[in-house]
This record gives C-alpha cells, sequence and structure tokens, in this order.
C-alpha cells in the first residue's frame, strides 16, 4: 500500500509541474488580448466623424453665388438710402424707400442662409458699387434722380436678375437655389417698375 501510494503521489506532482505552467501561459494569452481589443474598436470612430463633418461643408461656387446675392442688396439699399436723401422727384423717392425695405428684408434672407452654411458674408458694396455712389453723391436734382434710375433701378436690377437665374440654374445646394427662386420675382417686379420710372424721365 505504501509503495502504491508513494506511485501515485509523483504521478500527481509530475501531472502538475505540467498543467500549470501550461494554465498560466493561456492566462496571459488571454490578458493580452483583452488589452489589445480596446485599440481595435477606438480606431474606427475617427473615420465615421470625419466623415460626417465633411457632409455638411458648402460648395465654394455656392459660397461665391450667396456672396454674390449679399452684395447685389447691399448696393441696392446704399444707394436707396442715398436717393431718399436726395431725390427730387416724390415718384423716385418713393421708389428707392421701396428697394431700401424690399432688398433689407432679402439681404436678411442670405443672411440667415448663410449662418447655417458657414458662409462668410460681405458687410458693404463692392468696389463698382462704391464708385458709382461716389458720382452720385455729387448730383442733384433732375439729373440726380435720372443716373439713380437708370444705374442702380435698370442697371443693376438687370444684374441681379441675371445673377438669380445663374442662380438657380448652376447651385448645387437647394437651399441657396430656393433663395434665389424666392427673390427673383421681387426683383423683376423692381426692374419693370425702374424701367416705367427711366422711361418717363427721358
Amino acid at each position: 500500500m505504501t509503495e502504491a501510494f508513494y506511485r501515485r503521489a509523483c504521478v500527481a506532482a509530475t501531472c502538475g509541474a505540467i498543467l500549470i505552467p501550461v494554465m498560466m501561459a493561456m492566462a496571459s494569452d488571454v490578458h493580452a488580448q483583452s488589452n489589445s481589443t480596446p485599440a481595435t474598436t477606438g480606431t474606427a470612430m475617427p473615420d465615421a466623424t470625419a466623415s460626417g463633418t465633411m457632409a455638411g461643408k458648402t460648395r465654394p461656387t455656392d459660397a461665391g453665388l450667396l456672396r454674390d446675392i449679399a452684395h447685389a442688396n447691399l448696393a441696392e439699399i446704399a444707394t436707396g438710402q442715398l436717393a431718399v436723401e436726395k431725390a427730387s422727384d416724390p415718384k423716385v423717392k418713393e421708389f428707392a424707400q421701396q428697394m431700401v425695405d424690399d432688398h433689407t428684408k432679402a439681404l436678411t434672407d442670405v443672411q440667415q442662409l448663410a449662418q447655417t452654411k458657414a458662409v462668410k458674408l460681405p458687410t458693404e458694396p463692392d468696389l463698382k458699387h462704391k464708385a458709382a455712389m461716389t458720382k452720385l453723391k455729387m448730383m442733384s436734382g433732375a439729373s440726380f434722380d435720372k443716373s439713380y434710375v437708370t444705374t442702380a433701378g435698370v442697371g443693376d436690377h438687370v444684374a441681379t436678375e441675371k445673377l438669380l437665374k445663374k442662380t438657380q440654374s448652376s447651385a448645387q445646394d437647394a437651399d441657396v437655389k430656393a433663395l434665389a427662386t424666392k427673390m427673383l420675382p421681387v426683383v423683376q417686379g423692381h426692374l419693370t417698375h425702374a424701367r416705367e420710372l427711366d422711361g418717363m424721365k427721358k
């Protein structure tokens, strides 16, 4: 009995010596795998975030159209304010006030849309219209009325009508297209009115 017991004890000791290192090695592998899992999961997040950011970016051409529309409205507001002060004909003065009111509303629409598209707009007329303003300021009476109606009334509204039609056809952003569609009938009404006044001044 003593010899048999001794043999079983040896077998058990031998098995233990073999199993313990094997189990320790397996535990080490499991621990290493658990540590590497979060790193794999974490690398997928930046790609999704980056693609989401790019999806909302406004195209440069659409941003440029918004800036051009803003410039057109700023010019009409500035010349209209000048004509309200300097025009001698009550009909021209009334037209000028309508330009200030309508284009101020239009500019507000452009500014609100530009804010949602992260587009920075100009805050004053462009150099061409500043030069035209300088010439108008040196005029008075009937010559001022005629020049204002011809340049700001007819000429600028012809240019703005073309700009809005271009925006309707070439803009990629549906909201920018919709803005041009909303503004176009108002500008065409201004153009018709200006041409009537211009005909009276000839």
